[in-house]
């Protein structure tokens, strides 16, 4: 029997043949040029933070360092604005000063480019190299940001992989992804996630892996608790002009979040004819990164959005809307609740709302607030 020896498909129907040699159907997208073994000396890592660590980021940093040495793998479950990121800058300064090969995986292609150049700063003296699509001229580097769809050009090569957002689509129930993970790794990693899956957290207790908790964000302030507006779509529009009007008054930036491309565009052509100075942006549109950087430079006081800006986004005094917040398929209570962490992200700009638009409320919509609540007690 053909069991594929990139992602472990052994499924009949996956399998093709081609002048009598099996091939994998689910994962032959996967072809390009791979990293080459190239040596990686030992350099020094200094690190440049725009912020000192708070005593509890400093403390599980050190821990994530120590389970490395030990040849633990570590999952990080820290709240939405939390400094997860930051957390890590340790553990991978770690790697390179021992000559070891550390990569920084995400799902999303705009979280990559974002990290990129926010590592960039962090690792004045090291080479950084972002690869995703159509970029991946550089392969090899001290720290290799890329997409979890690139893992596939590092076969057995992370002594160190730290993986964000290990809840986001697409590498979220994806086996190919998964495999291509767990492939690229020869040495040990660091999961994160604001909202790991119940399998997830058995899974490394199971294995004795260890789990690292950090339930308040950097600045000791709450995650914003949701508030829950009902009505029918037609006077949910109506609120959502009136809040960014409100917004816009008050000099506040705001994200309006619709399930669908779809509604998303028709929201925006309804929304324009009442509030000027806004966009929209979803996967399909070609100029989104232009719109995106428009909105972070204060050009545009509102964006309505699907899901691309559901994460690894932080702008300054920014407000949530959510728009048909009961579409359960799309909203379940961990995109609701990651959603919610894009407000009160800063140090100078800690409050903000949120308020999920709906005909009724959903048992999705429940959780995400009851988490959040109870994710403020540990203040």
């Amino acid at each position: 029997m053909f069991v594929c020896p990139r992602c472990g498909n052994k499924e009949e129907k996956y399998i093709g043949y081609k002048n009598g040699e099996a091939y994998c159907r689910k994962c032959i997208i996967f072809s390009g040029e791979e990293a080459r073994d190239v040596p990686h000396p030992p350099k020094k890592a200094p690190l440049s933070l725009a912020y000192k660590l708070s005593e509890e980021q400093s403390e599980l940093s050190r821990k994530i360092v120590e389970n490395f040495v030990k040849g633990v793998d570590t999952l990080v479950y820290a709240v939405c604005g939390s400094g997860k990121t930051e957390i890590s800058y340790g553990v991978l300064a770690y790697a390179i000063s021992h000559g070891l090969r550390a990569g920084f995986a995400l799902p999303r292609r705009d979280v990559v480019i974002e990290l990129y150049w926010r590592m960039m700063k962090a690792f004045p003296n090291n080479k950084i190299v972002a690869v995703y699509g159509d970029h991946h001229r550089r392969l090899e580097g001290d720290i290799v940001i890329l997409t979890t769809h690139q893992l596939y050009r590092y076969p057995d090569y992370f002594d160190l992989l730290v993986m964000d957002e290990i809840d986001a689509f697409p590498f979220k129930g994806n086996d190919v992804l998964i495999a291509l993970y767990k492939k690229s790794l020869r040495g040990h990693c660091v999961l994160m996630s604001a909202t790991p899956s119940k399998a997830i957290l058995k899974e490394f207790h199971k294995k004795n892996h260890e789990v690292l908790e950090l339930m308040t964000r950097f600045h000791k302030k709450p995650i914003p608790v949701p508030k829950v507006s009902l009505s029918i779509p037609l006077f949910q529009t109506l609120k959502i002009i009136k809040k960014l009007r409100e917004y816009k008054k008050e000099g506040k930036p705001c994200f309006v979040f619709a399930p669908t491309i779809v509604l998303c565009e028709s929201l925006f052509e309804k929304v324009s004819l009442a509030v000027k100075n806004g966009s929209y942006v979803h996967s399909e549109r070609p100029d989104k990164e232009n719109v995106i950087d428009d909105f972070k430079k204060g050009k545009l006081d509102f964006l309505i959005t699907t899901s691309v800006l559901e994460r690894g986004v932080t702008i300054k005094n920014l407000q949530v809307l959510v728009f048909h917040a009961d579409n359960k398929s799309i909203y379940d209570s961990s995109t609701l609740i990651q959603i919610s962490g894009r407000v009160g992200r800063k140090m100078d700009s800690p409050n903000g709302e949120v308020v999920f638009f709906a005909q009724k409320q959903t048992e999705e919509m429940t959780d995400a607030i009851r988490k959040i609540e109870h994710y403020n007690t540990f203040l």
